[in-house]
């Protein structure tokens, strides 16, 4: 393309001044001066108040404790150099050893690119080891190795400590019964999807 030439004038052709963009205004002052308007920042309410605590939307008082959580556990696994997704993938594979890097990605709620990352990074680490399958050949298991499972039970007591940080003030019924409405979220709204 084309760099435009500037516009020549022609001798003797009077250009017409081109009408100014308006802006959005106010009417006149007193004084006769407009003045601009502009939009009023409003300074959303801390956590915990109006629309981000009781008086709000579930799916978003869950996302925002969830999320609270979340900064809580990552500040307190930084000390040992594992991530909240790590933590999540040992937990997993302490519980379930073998498993495919399918079915993590699947019981840690997590993509199975972001479980590639982290299977390469806690194998680089020497947390984890793969085998394959006894009948699929193919396919890896992962399980723990010493270090990975001394590195799972430093961060499992970080872990805990904030448990009970969550059901500080619950009776046991209060938390079974937000237990069972948790649960009860997922499985219903998985089954809808």
């Amino acid at each position: 393309m084309k760099p435009r030439e500037p516009r020549r004038e022609e001798p003797g052709r009077v250009r017409k001044p081109r009408p100014k963009a308006r802006s959005k205004t106010s009417p006149p002052s007193k004084e006769g001066v407009a003045v601009t308007r502009r939009p009023v920042s409003v300074r959303p309410p801390p956590v915990g108040e109006g629309k981000r605590g009781e008086s709000g939307y579930l799916g978003y008082l869950l996302r925002q404790a969830q999320a609270a959580s979340r900064l809580a556990l990552e500040r307190s696994l930084a000390e040992f150099g594992a991530t909240v997704p790590q933590f999540v993938v040992l937990t997993m594979l302490k519980a379930y050893p073998g498993l495919s890097g399918a079915d993590l990605a699947r019981v840690a709620l997590l993509t199975p690119q972001t479980i590639g990352v982290i299977i390469r990074n806690l194998e680089r680490d020497g947390a984890i080891r793969k085998t394959p399958h006894p009948v699929h050949g193919r396919m890896l298991q992962w399980t723990l190795t010493p270090h990975g499972g001394a590195l799972l039970e430093q961060c499992r007591k970080r872990a805990l400590a904030l448990e009970q940080r969550l059901a500080a003030g619950l009776t046991a019924k209060d938390e079974r019964i937000i237990r069972e409405w948790l649960a009860n979220i997922a499985v219903s709204l998985q089954q809808e999807s």
